[in-house]
């Protein structure tokens, strides 16, 4: 048995925490630079804002319907999801943390009403951390998605399904006619896994809804589609055919792209932002003990915008694999001088770190470098991990940036291609300053 947490509306009800007078207003949390609506109260959803609906086409809201719109608080919501995950894991002696507002809880050998021991879970969630999400459980994952759709779905359109299955929905507890009434009343997109171009050849040979689904032959469906789609059947069919992951596979590659706020035309100010991405893929690689070996910079300019357009990438190959700030960071800018052209309003850039291997895996060769190379500049390898370690030790313990490469520019430094977000709430859990203080 498994069982599926998940936070409702996430970020919004992350900002809602700490601003109690959105409760009952249409809220939506944008994107980077302000750029589209990644999260919906339910009242927005209810104005018909859709996911990744662009804040330009849905901006007359605020003043016609009370649309509440805010920028994206990346690090409050990392912040209050560890909380939240630390709770759930109550429910149960594994957890697979499936995304920031999502995790797994393997049920086996939980004795009692699992219902009710979920209902108690879910309030002590809403009590400490102030997030309401709902749970649901199946004998595998796939069920355990699907009722955790149906149990919010139930709490947010009373007379969809039966009120008992609000918040919380055991599948399994359900009795064999309410069951296939629930799974009639839901429509096959709602399949985990079943995306829409599958729906579309689903919905074209009749099956509507997942009671169409799950009466289907699983070979016939393997014949007709891809194993995939007959692994998800059988999972709704009740067979296991995906386990928990309790240890997630490390990353085969790390990306760091940002839009910028305002156009960057100069090669200082990428040199800049390209610094940044860099160092913040170089800790990401080492958090998951890798090394890269491939290094890709693009730079782009917008699509939208009627400026001339230029759109330009390079890999540069790494002398070795590498979990060196420094090092990667030379290799992204060697590439992003090379295909910088000045005359251009660019809108994007980005590093990709490739071919990555675990940091177990020591590249060997003749040292043949000792010292420095004059003809191509080849210094000597030094061992950097201590370093790196200490560098992002106090990032972490001092807040990110705090010890930073000096390409990066100076904490007082206009940076023109910082992100837009005029919208952001405060750090209230994650910066010292934001934290709130109760008075007598």
């Amino acid at each position: 048995m498994y069982a599926l947490v998940d936070g409702n509306n996430f970020y919004v009800s992350c900002e809602r925490v700490f601003r109690p007078s959105l409760n009952g207003l249409p809220v939506v949390v944008l994107s980077n630079n302000d750029g589209c609506a990644i999260a919906r109260s339910n009242e927005a959803k209810a104005l018909g804002i859709s996911m990744g609906a662009p804040w330009f086409q849905i901006r007359h809201l605020a003043e016609e319907a009370g649309l509440v719109a805010l920028s994206a608080n990346f690090a409050l919501y990392g912040d209050l999801s560890d909380r939240m995950m630390s709770l759930a894991a109550g429910l149960g002696p594994h957890q697979e943390i499936y995304s920031i507002d999502e995790s797994f809880i393997d049920l086996g050998g939980v004795r009692g009403d699992l219902v009710a021991r979920s209902h108690k879970i879910r309030s002590r969630i809403l009590q400490w951390v102030g997030i309401p999400c709902g749970i649901g459980i199946g004998s595998t994952k796939t069920r355990a998605k699907l009722a955790n759709h149906i149990a919010k779905t139930a709490e947010r359109k009373p007379g969809s399904y039966p009120a008992h299955l609000a918040q919380v929905c055991d599948l399994s507890a359900l009795k064999p006619s309410e069951l296939e009434s629930v799974l009639a009343a839901t429509p096959v997109t709602e399949v985990w896994g079943v995306g829409r171009q599958i729906t579309k050849q689903l919905t074209a040979a009749g099956v509507n809804t997942v009671l169409d689904l799950i009466r289907l032959d699983p070979v016939m469906v393997k014949n007709r589609w891809s194993v995939v789609l007959e692994r998800t059947l059988r999972e709704l069919q009740g067979t296991p055919c995906i386990d928990l992951d309790h240890t997630p596979a490390p990353k085969k590659e790390i990306a760091c792209t940002r839009s910028f706020g305002h156009p960057v035309t100069e090669l200082a100010d990428l040199a800049q932002a390209v610094t940044e991405f860099a160092s913040r893929a170089a800790e990401k690689l080492r958090k998951q003990h890798s090394l890269a070996t491939q290094v890709i910079v693009f730079i782009r300019t917008s699509p939208f915008r009627k400026d001339a357009q230029y759109s330009k990438s390079m890999i540069v190959p790494l002398f070795r694999p590498s979990a060196d700030t420094a090092v990667i960071l030379q290799a992204a800018l060697s590439g992003l001088k090379t295909i910088y052209r000045p005359g251009f309003k660019l809108a994007k850039a980005g590093v990709m770190l490739l071919d990555l291997q675990s940091d177990t895996v020591v590249q060997g060769e003749l040292d043949l470098d000792t010292g420095t190379d004059a003809d191509h500049g080849q210094a000597h390898y030094v061992d950097k991990t201590q370093l790196m370690s200490a560098m992002d030790g106090l990032n972490r313990r001092y807040g990110r940036g705090t010890l930073k490469l000096a390409s990066a520019g100076l904490a007082g430094d206009k940076r023109i291609w910082s992100m837009k977000q005029q919208r952001r709430t405060p750090g209230y859990t994650t910066c010292l300053a934001d934290m709130p203080v109760a008075r007598a």
